[in-house]
């Protein structure tokens, strides 16, 4: 199967700090993959390589074979940020028509995924109602909705539970088990560890900058022993050694 992302040697200092180091990782198309780690672990960094905000120091991303600056590879991301400042003087609809023609939609496509989308995202009441009303938690699921506004084969979401009460958290998941399969692939950062277990194919972990460990959700046993909550215990309490992945 194709990869969706691939990471390969990449490493990224700002000054002093080296915020990711030597961090290979492919994602292939059409899984989930939960990029997991403390704050400053690197996450974020990663991230805003794969969307060619940054360029590594060293190494090298490509998002489906491309370059991530390359506008076609773009074209196929659709991203959260863990915190979206968005105007709050619009509405869901007005804002999803905004974005729509930034990203060089048809009057006709806006309106129809707007329509599919807002009830998509729990938000079929709150269309109409202005973002500065939204809670934190109806925020986020607005930036889903953006996200997926232009219908990209992949998703890249920085913390997307954050502020998710345990109703939205279901709907996130069934949400995103959905676009799986529909063939989207799905890349997001957590700190939710027992969501991730539940709807990922696949894990990585960083630790201070470096991937520490990568496996598959299927293979942990989650009896206590072996469940993502103990193997990041294991791997990210301070003092404990790094492993390789």
């Amino acid at each position: 199967m194709d990869a969706a992302i691939s990471i390969d040697q990449v490493t990224k200092r700002f000054g002093a700090v080296q915020a990711v180091s030597d961090v290979s990782l492919t994602v292939r198309s059409g899984e989930i993959m939960g990029f997991l780690g403390t704050n400053g672990a690197g996450k974020t960094t990663t991230i805003k390589m794969l969307l060619g905000f940054f360029a590594p120091d060293a190494g090298r991303v490509r998002i489906f074979g491309a370059d991530p600056v390359n506008a076609a590879a773009r074209s196929r991301i659709g991203f959260m940020p863990e915190t979206a400042y968005y105007y709050r003087y619009l509405n869901l609809r007005e804002l999803l028509r905004f974005y729509g023609g930034l990203c060089g939609l048809s009057a006709a496509s806006i309106r129809a995924r707007t329509e599919q989308l807002i009830p998509q995202v729990g938000l079929a009441d709150a269309g109409d109602r202005l973002l500065a009303h939204y809670s934190k938690g109806m925020l986020q699921r607005a930036g889903i909705a953006q996200a997926l506004l232009h219908d990209p084969d992949l998703l890249i979401l920085d913390e997307p539970l954050t502020g998710l009460d345990p109703l939205a958290r279901i709907q996130f998941r069934d949400l995103i088990l959905a676009l799986r399969d529909q063939g989207k692939t799905i890349f997001f950062s957590s700190h939710e560890l027992s969501e991730a277990e539940l709807i990922c194919d696949r894990v990585a972990i960083l630790k201070q900058g470096r991937l520490v460990w990568l496996g598959s959700c299927g293979d942990i046993a989650g009896d206590g022993g072996q469940n993502l909550e103990r193997i990041f215990l294991n791997l990210l309490a301070p003092g404990t050694p790094e492993a390789p992945p």
